[in-house]
């Protein structure tokens, strides 16, 4: 299909002069009225509206194609598919799992060549056409079973990247590295003759130490958050690569800088966490430091002390001198009442709400005491020792 036929100049133009507008007004107001696919159309501006915050580069090039909604859903962001980029280089690369081709792309900044698989027809197309706006003759688009590829391929890549798809029938979400497709723990060793690294990329529910279970040959493993929220748990294997301890890398991408914070779980395991009451500051870690489970590490190198073994929040009566990966805040009162203090301190009912190891979640807070998101202030409910505590907090970075 050449798509250029279809995505002509006069469509574009339209995209163009419409990003901002309603899709479904714009398909209404102009039905019957356009010498171009008007569907197609209105598709783009709703998918450049979306990709707007999360592929930026991307959303403004007039020249590329978005796929349908469940495909920009499932699509890296910019932010991450830039990280991924920085961690492997080579001549050839393959991404098994190409969808909307992000990651495809960003990862072969650094690479020769690059090989795109995707069995559905539609998404090889557009990533078809998109590579040949981006680049030159740096990708080959095979639309086809990656699998079935990988087998009948003679040569070796310098790197296999994968993101097996986590939905099963009936839109059911799969966790398991073993229930996605394609399957990586059963086609392991295929992989592993097929190129000298592979980068998997999970999901942010995935079990690490399961799935160190399944593969034992991993090397390196990333928990990736933007601003704060967890979006990907990267798995890493290279050929040859000297044995030592499997660093678990915890890293938040944020316009203001990257934060991080490296462990092993030998570490966590070995480590004892200090526990007190509350102090001056409450510190929250990282969502990428939490995922990962480095809740006894985390307080002793910056010289925590934790509340509760389950709560995962720390407390300082003064700050360290080094820059802590997560959210600070700075106690004002415990509250003791909530029904009769909340009245009083909070008459517009605005302020955000933390609850860590705590009897109601974020929003069931919300609702009982009926309080909305907004503000400078937070309510951080949590367990300290044996008592469950509800604290008025201010953001202090």
């Amino acid at each position: 299909m050449d798509l250029n036929k279809i995505y002509t100049e006069s469509l574009q133009k339209f995209v163009q002069d419409h990003l901002t507008e309603d899709p479904a007004h714009l398909l209404f107001k102009h039905s019957g009225k356009t010498e171009f696919d008007l569907k197609l159309a209105v598709q783009q501006i709703a998918a450049r509206q979306k990709a707007k915050n999360k592929i930026p580069s991307w959303a403004k090039n007039p020249k590329l194609l978005f796929p349908a909604s469940i495909s920009m859903e499932q699509a890296s962001s910019e932010d991450t598919a830039r990280f991924k980029s920085n961690l492997v280089t080579g001549k050839s690369m393959a991404d098994l799992t190409g969808g909307f081709g992000v990651d495809t792309y960003f990862l072969s900044k650094n690479f020769e060549k690059a090989t795109y698989c995707e069995r559905q027809e539609e998404l090889a197309n557009i990533a078809l056409h998109n590579f040949e706006q981006l680049s030159n003759d740096k990708f080959t688009v095979v639309n086809r079973d990656s699998l079935e590829f990988l087998n009948s391929y003679q040569e070796s890549f310098d790197l296999i990247y994968v993101d097996p798809a986590r939905r099963g029938g009936e839109n059911q979400k799969r966790y398991k590295l073993a229930d996605c497709e394609p399957d990586v723990v059963n086609h392991w060793n295929l992989m592993k003759s097929k190129s000298t690294s592979i980068l998997i990329k999970a999901s942010p529910m995935l079990d690490i130490k399961q799935a160190l279970i399944e593969i034992p040959d991993i090397q390196k493993i990333w928990t990736i958050s933007v601003r704060n929220e967890v979006k990907e748990v990267l798995l890493f294997w290279k050929k040859e690569e000297i044995e030592g301890p499997r660093m678990i890398n915890c890293i938040d991408l944020h316009p203001d800088g990257e934060r991080s914070f490296s462990f092993t779980f030998e570490e966590e395991e070995k480590s004892e966490s200090n526990f007190g009451s509350i102090g001056q500051y409450l510190i929250e870690p990282l969502g990428s430091i939490l995922k990962a489970g480095a809740f006894k590490t985390f307080g002793i190198k910056y010289g925590l002390k934790k509340l509760h073994p389950n709560s995962h929040l720390y407390t300082t009566e003064q700050l360290p001198t080094s820059v802590i990966p997560g959210r600070v805040f700075s106690v004002i009162q415990e509250i003791s009442s909530p029904k009769k203090n909340l009245k009083q301190l909070f008459p517009s009912r605005k302020v955000n709400v933390i609850t860590r190891n705590y009897i109601l979640s974020p929003d069931e807070f919300k609702k009982k005491h009926k309080l909305k998101d907004g503000g400078s202030q937070f309510l951080i409910g949590t367990k300290v020792g044996e008592k469950y505590t509800l604290l008025l907090a201010e953001f202090v970075k």
